[in-house]
């Protein structure tokens, strides 16, 4: 079981919104997921992120792997 720190996308067409989750790898992109860590808006002038940096460190010290997306937010929440 390969489990990834991955953005899931909500909101409406044209006006996306992510939450950041810990999934496993063989689930659908916005399907099942283990925890919630996080949300990220792309759609406001600063780029609204807010990610428990606490989960996000425990998971990733359990062997989560982010997506690439995701860690570039981590390395700008100054997480990674």
């Amino acid at each position: 079981m390969a489990v990834k720190i991955r953005l899931r996308r909500m909101g409406k067409k044209k006006a996306p919104f992510y939450r950041v989750v810990v999934a496993d790898s063989r689930y659908p992109r916005d399907g099942r997921f283990i925890e919630e860590i996080g949300t990220y808006d792309p759609m406001k002038a600063e780029n609204a992120v807010d990610i428990d940096a606490e989960a996000a460190k425990k998971w990733i010290g359990n062997g989560a792997q982010p997506t690439d997306t995701v860690k570039s937010l981590l390395k700008k929440q100054g997480i990674i």
